[in-house]
């Protein structure tokens, strides 16, 4: 058997109707997971379960809308989770959003507090919700979809990659503290995607050129290529590893700008 067999496993990924999430949905699918597929529009959510059923088998997928802003809604998330499935093996917090574009002293409260809430608080609150049970099992696996932007300063996302860099931390923070249960907890930090939340880039050449002519590999990055990352932390293939970032970034950070 692999070391990357995802078989009788569960995975719920939370901004998996398109995307990073998708992407990495049809990746553990392919793996033999179960898959529950997540975000704000249940219409959306079908379609992506209706494609992995398609694809994988009927029972592979199924869909349950939820705002990650809603700690009720979380609940629920995990409550059906565990009625269609069981129970759940793999938590990827992959949901976030991003408000605001522009320097932080225009920000507005409102603003700032909806991105710290639903790129941490809603991460933590999910995590709540799902590790117990991993922790009586002795086994599970949590993925936090951070960002290079966590690592980096930025005069137009500011407050975007300060809530990437607090899941960072998060995931340190928990994985000391779940390693005794065998729980692990780790990070993807992606460079710059071809995902809607990149749209104005990748729809500008002369801008796309630019940002590309900076990068080591001369392009953006691909879902499918943050799938494979996410896959390989939910098997047993990162089983020595937790409280750790991936970055998955083309080379970005490593230039220094330059």
């Amino acid at each position: 058997m692999s070391q990357f067999d995802l078989t009788g496993k569960t995975a719920l990924i939370t901004g998996s109707s398109r995307g990073i999430g998708l992407a990495t949905a049809h990746e553990m699918a392919a793996q033999g997971a179960k898959i529950v597929i997540s975000s704000r529009k249940q219409d959306a959510c079908d379609a992506a379960a209706a494609a992995i059923n398609g694809k994988y088998g009927d029972g592979t997928a199924i869909a349950i809308a939820c705002n990650i802003s809603d700690k009720d809604g979380l609940q629920n998330l995990v409550n059906e989770t565990r009625k269609s499935f069981g129970q759940i093996d793999i938590l990827v917090c992959n949901a976030a959003s991003n408000p605001y574009y522009g320097p932080m002293d225009g920000i507005a409260d409102e603003q700032f507090r909806k991105i710290l809430d639903n790129n941490i608080i809603s991460n933590h609150w999910l995590i709540q919700m799902v590790a117990p049970e991993m922790r009586e099992r002795g086994e599970g696996s949590i993925i936090l979809v951070s960002s290079i932007g966590g690592m980096v300063s930025s005069t137009t996302i500011g407050a975007y990659n300060i809530s990437k860099a607090a899941d960072f931390q998060l995931a340190r923070n928990l994985a000391a503290e779940y390693g005794p249960d065998g729980v692990r907890v780790n990070c993807i930090a992606p460079g710059i995607i071809k995902t809607d939340f990149a749209r104005a880039l990748w729809e500008n050449p002369k801008l796309m050129a630019h940002v590309e002519s900076s990068i080591p590999l001369r392009r953006i990055g691909e879902p499918s290529e943050i799938a494979g990352a996410a896959v390989f932390l939910a098997s047993d293939a990162s089983k020595f590893m937790t409280g750790q970032s991936m970055v998955i970034d083309g080379g970005t950070t490593i230039t220094g700008g330059l």
